[in-house]
């Protein structure tokens, strides 16, 4: 971790269309895209280091091409970086989807990143053709070809799942000399192959406890330094669900709804019970719920167990109002962004002393 360095904050967004819980309304296709982009152009406003867009491939998402959904925020913004939250790479074409992101750097001059993912879902194999008994290995020859397509105008290659490539040319090429890529995993297997590999890590905090996320981190960084890589260039993003309100109960009592109606509507069953998700909202947990002073704390705690030097949020859950969820991101960006920052890179320098 370089020193003297304020950890990232951002926000992503899946662009759920799922029911207002309490008036039943769900915005249309049209009317969640314009949300989202505005979402993207306040978080810029606000001074926000990151945007990220997740991949689905149902009616109950609003977003399945990343990187066109990236370029229009791209559009009404200036610095955030934009990041996919994630790429389903084991059923995409590598070469396509290094040719998106590279038009989305150039159009954000320079501002595109990647994260790699397999997906909470399983729709997108039968969708695009491929056996879903080959998960692992179409993501680790995928993953291998996008980096050699990032790596050089020029790519010589030959896989199992798609046609060789013998000294094609590859453009566009980004702005970066190289998009950024990091790898979204939460088994140790994907972990090490991260750090092998050289790639930047992003952790779904996904239930658990804050001690077994430490071990995951501690795990990627010694793989990471025994693989030859400099210490100070590993980066791990944690990526969880967030709401921030004026008061503790406050928070809990108005996302709480929202919350499993998210999950009941997903799912097709039940919602969470309340008593559960008091419990992931509790000191710690790994739902982001609270005050601003609480979800400063939380963010500082996880830091400290992990060595996170990025962390994103996701806060438009479950049918909530736009102008609600804007409320939960200005209190994120002018009440609790400026403190980590300062924190975090007075930690740094107190570390280095």
């Amino acid at each position: 971790m370089s020193i003297g360095t304020a950890m990232e904050l951002g926000i992503y967004t899946f662009g759920d269309i799922v029911p207002d819980p309490f008036t039943g309304h769900a915005p249309d296709q049209t009317e969640r895209m314009a949300q989202l982009i505005a979402l993207g152009r306040l978080a810029d406003e606000l001074g926000l280091d990151v945007f990220g867009v997740g991949e689905h491939h149902t009616q109950d998402f609003v977003v399945s091409a990343t990187a066109t959904v990236l370029a229009a925020v791209a559009a009404v913004t200036t610095r955030i970086r934009l990041t996919s939250a994630s790429t389903l790479i084991s059923t995409a074409d590598p070469v396509r989807t290094f040719q998106e992101f590279a038009t989305l750097d150039l159009v954000s001059r320079g501002r595109a990143e990647l994260v790699f993912g397999r997906g909470a879902f399983t729709e997108n194999f039968a969708l695009f053709g491929h056996d879903q008994r080959d998960y692992d290995a179409l993501f680790t020859e995928k993953i291998g070809l996008f980096e050699a397509l990032n790596a050089s105008g020029r790519v010589t290659w030959k896989g199992r799942f798609r046609s060789a490539l013998s000294d094609a040319v590859i453009a566009p090429r980004p702005s970066q000399t190289r998009l950024p890529v990091s790898i979204g995993a939460l088994s140790a297997g994907s972990i090490v192959r991260a750090a092998r590999l050289g790639l930047s890590l992003a952790m779904p905090l996904l239930g658990g406890t804050l001690a077994g996320y430490a071990e995951l981190a501690r795990l990627y960084r010694h793989t990471w330094a025994e693989a030859g890589h400099d210490p100070e260039a590993a980066r791990i993003a944690g990526y969880s669900h967030l709401h921030v309100a004026e008061t503790s109960r406050a928070a809990r009592d108005d996302f709480y709804p929202y919350y499993t109606a998210y999950f009941a509507h997903l799912s097709g069953r039940g919602g969470i019970p309340r008593a559960s998700f008091d419990a992931m909202a509790a000191p710690d947990g790994v739902l982001f719920t609270g005050s601003s002073q609480e979800v400063i704390d939380r963010i500082l705690r996880l830091r400290e167990a992990t060595g996170m030097t990025r962390y994103i949020g996701q806060i438009d859950i479950g049918g909530q109002s736009h102008a609600a969820i804007a409320r939960g991101l200005e209190r994120f960006a002018l009440e609790v962004a400026p403190v980590i920052r300062r924190e975090s890179a007075g930690a740094d320098r107190h570390a280095a002393a």
